[in-house]
């Protein structure tokens, strides 16, 4: 009852607002398409004003048919009243919304904080919803009715706000409604926006030269990180910091902070640093000090990142931005939660310095389109922030479409602007408004497999997992079952092509697990392929269609990449093609037993069945792989019988910038006895490493050769054993994952 009541006096306020009335209390902005008002700017109003004073009469006129004039303050009507817009002498970042003698001011202490002005005004006011660049929510009324006591003031905590979504970074206005930036690093030099070591002083040039400007890692020097006691690097990065300033003058950031990776120099002189300032930030804080210090009116930004996260005992000078980085958190839960001594870092730089940028993480990245429930942890999160001097966020999504990709963009962005609003009705009020009728079965969704990962208190939800860790948490086959079932009420329940597109959008977060959960063939249910009564096999005519779907979706509405390494939706379906042929072909290894004769390390369980168990691995390491670090693979498969065979196939992967690679060459062996093998056939690795090598690739080992009798077979895949001196994980043990051994 009580919920009803509060529904019934929404739909009152809402046609006081859209009504005649001569209420005294009110103001009468339009009657029957008519207004008194004028929108009142100063005559050297800036051109951000001009164009917010027009935004502002453009939805008047949207609404209520009324086109009010913009005006200057010397050419304003007596008998008119007004509605100013105009910068105030108050905090720069502060805007107002007040009513006096029947006009109404919407004002800002800058330009920027005057447009923000302007669109608060528009959605809080006169109830304009915008979801998506292409989906708004805009009333319509000849009359248009506001409270004569209104006194809105507003500074937000959060100055700088980014989502990582193009979304806001390829449509400028509507990154404006929603008073975010328009690109990820504003204010900063193009071309040094964040890893910028190698870019200063880049290994081709000076490696071989020079090793003595790079990392001492045991005996080695090697280009993944600097010296940062060395004098000379610091003067080339000094000048590099100069020249770049000289080429760009209107760019006032700039990045000098660490490679992406953890290979940090251990000479004399830096470990001496980082243990007497008892962080390895002790280094770079000094380092990049020494650096501000040469640039008083710019801004020097360094990370706070893996090695560098805990704060020194240094102080940062007032021109050097702190960009913390929240990359090893579980977001299952809020990081206060469950990523603790994130937390307590941010808390220790606040103690050192007014000057913090946050670095946040919300999708996965090894897996854009999969269900990734953390929506409940955006609200808490953007809130520590705010409370602890991080006045610039920038909030890393995965920029290219994913997983329910226009809902997460609005809320994040709402979120900075006011890190207090409810997160349950922001994203009720977005389903009900962009999904329409459907709405109402995307919002299940959302509810139901977050509650299910709530109740789930040992799961680890990673930036670079994968579906297949979910299987028996929250993707487990029961509620994928009802999470499709979901979607199929959403798309009945769409009454136009363009809502049941927006639902066919939101559901290949569903469809991917789905399709990775016969991959692997969970259950009975999700199986790639099915087989009649005399037991032949065949393609499972479900996953297929789902497959097309899937495909079809993606490429209808231009959504191209898996992962941020540059896996495409592409040759993700060509890859499930060829699953779906290998597991529908015969394969007389499967399910027979695998003997490892080099033990493998943490993924699938470490089980040798891995290599014959049916289940096909997928673009992670995560998703059914065998991994070997630093060793070959060395595996014999018994047949348990003398057998006529003719081709054997092993599939592997590669990840490069996680240390994965495909192996050097993979050698085939077969014997009757398990004792004295012969060689079947070697396979070098066509496509061996470079920089330029695909980040991430399935890659078949497939060979065939005249018929043997065989009942063992061996399988030796040779591993690079470390990581080339110039990749980021420079003289770490490699690894090499494999998947199904197919033998006919």
């Amino acid at each position: 009852m009580k919920n009803f009541s509060f529904l019934i006096s929404l739909i009152v306020f809402n046609a006081i607002i859209f009504s005649s009335c001569n209420n005294k209390n009110q103001l009468q902005l339009v009657s029957n398409g008519v207004s008194n008002y004028e929108i009142v700017i100063k005559s050297d109003a800036s051109s951000d004003i001009k164009n917010a004073s027009g935004v502002l009469q453009k939805y008047f006129q949207i609404i209520s048919t009324a086109k009010i004039p913009i005006v200057t303050e010397e050419h304003q009507s007596i008998n008119k009243k007004k509605i100013v817009v105009q910068v105030q002498n108050i905090n720069k970042n502060q805007l107002k919304i007040s009513t006096e003698n029947s006009n109404i001011f919407i004002v800002g202490g800058s330009d920027s904080a005057v447009q923000n002005a302007v669109y608060e005004f528009l959605e809080s006011y006169l109830k304009c919803k915008w979801y998506s660049p292409t989906a708004e929510e805009i009333p319509t009324s000849k009359n248009i009715v506001l409270s004569n006591t209104i006194n809105y003031s507003y500074t937000p905590n959060i100055t700088t706000r980014t989502v990582h979504s193009k979304l806001f970074y390829e449509n400028p206005e509507f990154a404006a409604k929603h008073k975010v930036t328009t690109n990820a690093f504003p204010y900063y030099v193009p071309s040094a926006r964040v890893h910028t070591f190698n870019k200063f002083i880049p290994e081709e040039v000076f490696y071989k030269t020079n090793p003595e400007y790079y990392a001492l890692r045991g005996t080695k020097r090697l280009p993944t990180q600097l010296c940062l006691t060395n004098n000379e690097v610091y003067e080339i990065v000094k000048d590099s910091v100069a020249s770049l300033f000289r080429q760009y003058p209107d760019a006032n950031v700039i990045s000098v902070s660490q490679n992406d990776n953890q290979q940090y120099c251990t000479c004399e002189k830096c470990k001496i640093i980082d243990e007497t300032e008892r962080s390895s930030s002790g280094t770079m804080i000094q380092f990049v000090n020494k650096i501000a210090a040469n640039f008083p009116d710019k801004t020097i930004s360094t990370l706070a990142y893996q090695y560098t996260r805990k704060p020194s005992k240094t102080k940062p000078l007032s021109n050097v931005l702190i960009t913390l980085c929240s990359i090893e958190c579980d977001r299952s839960a809020p990081i206060e939660e469950n990523c603790i001594d994130f937390s307590e870092d941010l808390k220790g730089w606040k103690q050192i310095t007014e000057n913090i940028r946050i670095w946040d993480y919300t999708t996965q990245f090894t897996n854009f389109l999969a269900p990734f429930p953390n929506l409940h942890t955006l609200q808490p999160n953007i809130q520590l922030f705010s409370e602890n001097n991080a006045t610039w966020v920038f909030e890393q999504h995965s920029h290219n479409p994913s997983e329910l990709f226009e809902l997460r963009s609005y809320i994040t962005a709402k979120l900075l602007w006011n890190p207090s609003l409810n997160i349950d009705e922001l994203i009720t009020e977005f389903t009900n408004g962009y999904y329409k009728e459907s709405g109402v079965y995307v919002k299940k969704y959302i509810d139901l497999v977050h509650e299910k990962i709530q109740e789930d208190n040992d799961f680890f939800l990673f930036l670079y997992g994968d579906p297949s860790q979910a299987f028996n948490s929250f993707l487990k086959p029961a509620l994928l079952k009802q999470y499709n079932s979901f979607f199929n009420e959403a798309e009945k329940a769409a009454s136009s092509p363009e809502v049941l597109n927006r639902v066919k959008c939101a559901r290949i977060s569903v469809d991917y697990a789905i399709l990775e959960a016969c991959k692997k063939g969970i259950s009975e249910d999700f199986q790639l392929v099915i087989s009649d009564k005399n037991g032949t096999k065949s393609i499972n005519p479900v996953v297929n269609q789902k497959l097309i779907n899937f495909y079809e979706t993606c490429k209808k509405n231009n959504i191209t990449l898996m992962n941020e390494m540059g896996f495409t939706v592409e040759e993700y379906f060509n890859n499930y093609k060829k699953s779906l042929e290998v597991a529908s072909q015969p394969n007389k290894a499967f399910a027979k037993k695998v003997t490892l004769l080099t033990k493998p390390k943490k993924y699938a369980n470490e089980n040798p069945q891995t290599l014959t168990d049916g289940a096909l691995g997928g673009s992670n390491f995560y998703a059914n792989w065998l991994g070997f670090e630093g060793a070959n693979l060395e595996a014999i498969i018994d047949l348990e019988a003398v057998t006529e065979i003719s081709s054997v196939s092993t599939a592997f992967l590669q990840v490069s910038n996680h240390i994965v690679f495909f192996p050097v060459k993979v050698s085939y062996y077969y014997s009757n006895d398990n004792q004295k093998f012969e060689k079947l056939g070697v396979l070098k690795n066509d496509t061996p490493l470079t920089k330029t090598s695909k980040i991430n690739d399935i890659k078949y080992f497939n060979l065939e050769f005249s018929k043997v009798k065989a009942r063992y077979i061996k399988i030796i895949a040779e591993n690079m054993n470390k990581a080339p001196y110039w990749h980021h994980a420079a003289d770490l043990p490699s690894w090499i994952f494999a998947d199904e051994v197919i033998i006919n």
